[in-house]
């Protein structure tokens, strides 16, 4: 059964979504219904910039609605749970951040910082796609991932499980990832790699939908083989298939490892819908173990869009600081 969350009495929360691109930033309640929604910034090039801007962002929706009672945080890279402290990140300027300490000082608000995709995956359990176990993997420029085990966010021992991006899936290919090694699902199966699948496709017909649209084999990039393959262009199907094979390996590998209920797809990528959902589900019934032998979960499209993050980030915010349980917690807990 999944846990009641109705015991906040109106309580607001602000959410925040930092990206390697872009800030997303809003006020929902403890029921995850939005209060208010901010315009998209830009991230700033540096870790100061990037402090300020979301300081700001945080002072200007506190003004507005006084009774907000905590706020989150969902950022790219490597987040230390529950201190707050951002690592490193791939896309981002920032460094050894120890954001959630200088949040709540700026503030004077309770605070959480946690993986983007993590509060994704929260948002899609609260809110969206229902089940007591359950992973999220979002296909986007990279990818990433959260999971719930008994209704549960599972973030491991300090906060970085569930980098699903760097699960190595083709230790003897040719393709590295930007964490440096061989063989990530990442650089197969991201919004990068269909990019560069549909350029070798665009390259190899010249003539075709996918060059034409792009404007060149050059300039070809996911977004462009999605909107091909919307139009029903072989070559871009194709590559969708292909990025479908490998995420179906990696579906696969979750659902051995943690025999779950159900597989959430989200992220940018994912919105073509059965083009890609249709070969993940094939290549994920070739790959998982005793398929004949059990009941296998489903695999479903995110329900909440590129919302989730700041809308999870919201909730785990209330979720986390209930009376009584502001206090760090065990990294395994909502």
């Amino acid at each position: 059964m999944r846990p009641r969350f109705h015991d906040y009495d109106g309580r607001l929360s602000i959410g925040l979504d930092i990206g390697g691109t872009k800030i997303a930033a809003g006020v929902v309640d403890a029921e995850g219904h939005v209060v208010e929604r901010v315009p998209v910034v830009p991230s700033p090039a540096d870790q100061a910039a990037t402090l300020k801007a979301v300081s700001v962002l945080v002072e200007g929706l506190h003004s507005r609605h006084p009774g907000i009672a905590a706020v989150g945080v969902g950022a790219a890279g490597l987040v230390h749970w529950p201190e707050g402290r951002i690592r490193t990140a791939p896309n981002n300027a920032y460094r050894d951040v120890p954001l959630r300490h200088l949040l709540e000082e700026s503030t004077g608000l309770p605070t959480v910082v946690d993986n983007d995709a993590n509060a994704a995956c929260w948002a899609e359990y609260r809110m969206g796609n229902s089940a007591a176990y359950m992973a999220f993997v979002t296909v986007g420029t990279g990818v990433g991932g959260g999971l719930v085990l008994a209704d549960r966010l599972f973030r491991g021992r300090t906060g970085i499980a569930m980098e699903i991006g760097h699960m190595i899936v083709d230790p003897h290919g040719s393709e590295r990832c930007g964490c440096g090694t061989i063989g990530c699902l990442e650089p197969l199966a991201s919004g990068r790699a269909l990019g560069r699948y549909g350029s070798a496709a665009a390259a190899a017909e010249p003539d075709g939908m996918l060059a034409t649209l792009a404007g060149g084999p050059d300039r070809v990039t996911g977004e462009t083989v999605s909107a091909a393959a919307r139009a029903g262009d072989p070559a871009a199907c194709a590559q969708l298939e292909r990025l479908g094979h490998w995420l179906g390996i990696g579906a696969a590998t979750l659902v051995n490892l943690f025999d779950i209920e159900l597989v959430v797809i989200g992220g940018g990528v994912a919105e073509v819908g059965d083009l890609l959902l249709a070969p993940i589900r094939s290549s994920f019934s070739r790959f998982v173990t005793a398929a004949a032998h059990r009941e296998l979960p489903d695999i479903e499209p995110a329900r909440l869009g590129p919302e989730a993050g700041w809308i999870g980030a919201a909730l785990l915010a209330l979720d986390h600081h209930k009376e009584g349980h502001h206090k760090e917690g065990p990294a395994g807990g909502a």
